[in-house]
């Protein structure tokens, strides 16, 4: 560290990705009120400009904080993105959602100081942080009974660390929900969907829409696009 602190390591490296972060953001606020962005391509490149401080701090983090350069199994993690942080698209203020994927369920002192510090991090520089460590087959086992849980799987995208892990995951993931399940999950899916619309007020006639959760809204069209994604396996 150049015969630096590493508080004051770290606090200039905070420095860094709270200006990066912010001058990225408002460059591309600028570039959507001046109408050179749409709102799905604002939204992607919201998911875009996280994805290059996220991956930048898991690098720092496992290249200057801590490091296992030849990992053994329990010291195997890979990062990856799931909801709508996975999907890549992301509205201004909206929650980071984060899989740290771990190899081994007792984890390792190496995996717990890698997400600890990036944790803090990005809390640090004022993100709203969902996350959750879990083995591949913790994963499974809590997709099987709760499918929040499984249609966040679905979203799921590799950011950086051990790609083959979260590559196995993905396969893993795939050949468990395939066979008779997807008319159960169209259903539950379909049942979910009913229920909000009688929260919302059961209209798509209102003065004052929830243009997310209202009937007719965005989150109808996520149920179609993971439906689709749960019997075709096609993100497209």
């Amino acid at each position: 560290n150049g015969g630096h602190d590493g508080s004051n390591d770290r606090a200039a490296v905070l420095t860094l990705f709270k200006d990066t972060l912010s001058t990225a953001i408002e460059t591309a606020r600028k570039r959507f009120d001046m109408g050179r962005l749409g709102g799905l391509e604002m939204a992607r490149l919201i998911s875009s400009i996280h994805d290059d401080i996220i991956t930048a701090l898991f690098d720092y983090t496992t290249t200057h904080i801590v490091r296992a350069p030849n990992p053994t199994a329990s010291e195997r993690i890979a990062l990856c993105a799931v909801g709508g942080y996975g999907r890549g698209e992301m509205a201004p203020h909206s929650d980071v959602d984060l899989l740290f994927l771990i190899a081994d369920k007792k984890g390792s002192a190496f995996t717990e100081s890698v997400t600890e510090f990036v944790l803090y991090m990005l809390w640090d520089l004022g993100l709203k942080v969902g996350h959750s460590t879990r083995t591949i087959d913790q994963c499974l086992k809590l997709a099987k009974d709760d499918q929040t849980i499984l249609t966040a799987l679905l979203d799921m995208r590799f950011i950086s660390g051990d790609a083959a892990l979260a590559d196995d995951l993905y396969s893993a993931f795939r050949g468990s929900i395939q066979g008779s399940r997807g008319r159960a999950y169209i259903a539950t899916k379909l049942e979910e969907r009913d229920k909000r619309h009688e929260r919302e007020g059961n209209s798509r006639y209102v003065i004052e829409p929830n243009i997310k959760e209202g009937k007719g809204g965005l989150r109808d069209l996520h149920v179609l696009y993971w439906i689709a994604l749960y019997l075709e396996n096609a993100k497209d």
